[in-house]
């Protein structure tokens, strides 16, 4: 998981717990542009295990969280891993303003993809041509990428979760009716 000072930790926090969870056999390890300790919105400071520098060539999936640093385009560095696990048919999955790099940078030009809306996107990814491809919906998944609204962690772990088949469809659509849900219905 790229981090960086001010990444909306909420957003990670549906996707990262299921995948350190005991069924399954990830390990979510942290990146950012160097070492330095990282301080979330929520106020969560952590020293990532990665730099852009130093980071293993075999993962399983890059995952982009939002925070205003993207749009004010000091997470532009990252781009060379997103190009390496594109490249590598590596999952990539961003939400929120991480979608709006994403179009920034032409990788959602011609597949399906969402975000936080269209006119949205269309602000902060000035080179982005793929408004045709956009879909409402909270999250989708389209080739080795997923893309969701800022409002959609739920949605964004549970396609993450089909796309590494972290279990099978039945017991993900059960874990996600259980926390969109939750105990009571009224």
């Amino acid at each position: 998981m790229f981090i960086f000072d001010g990444y909306a930790d909420w957003e990670s926090a549906y996707i990262c717990s299921e995948l350190n969870g005991s069924e399954t056999d990830y390990i979510v390890k942290t990146l950012s542009l160097d070492k330095e300790p990282k301080t979330s919105m929520g106020g969560f400071r952590i020293i990532p295990n990665y730099s852009i520098s130093d980071y293993p060539k075999n993962f399983e999936m890059l995952l982009l969280i939002g925070g205003h640093a993207w749009m004010e385009q000091k997470n532009n560095a990252i781009e060379p891993v997103v190009a390496y696990a594109i490249k590598h048919h590596i999952l990539v999955a961003a939400i929120c303003n991480a979608a709006n790099f994403m179009a920034e940078n032409g990788y959602l030009d011609n597949i399906r993809h969402s975000g936080n809306t269209l006119t949205y996107m269309k602000s902060q990814a000035p080179h982005y041509k793929g408004d045709s491809n956009f879909v409402e919906k909270q999250a989708v998944c389209n080739s080795d990428i997923i893309t969701a609204n800022g409002t959609a962690s739920l949605e964004f772990a549970r396609e993450i979760m089909l796309y590494l088949n972290v279990n099978p469809v039945e017991k993900i659509d059960e874990w996600y009716k259980f926390n969109k849900l939750g105990f009571y219905q009224k």
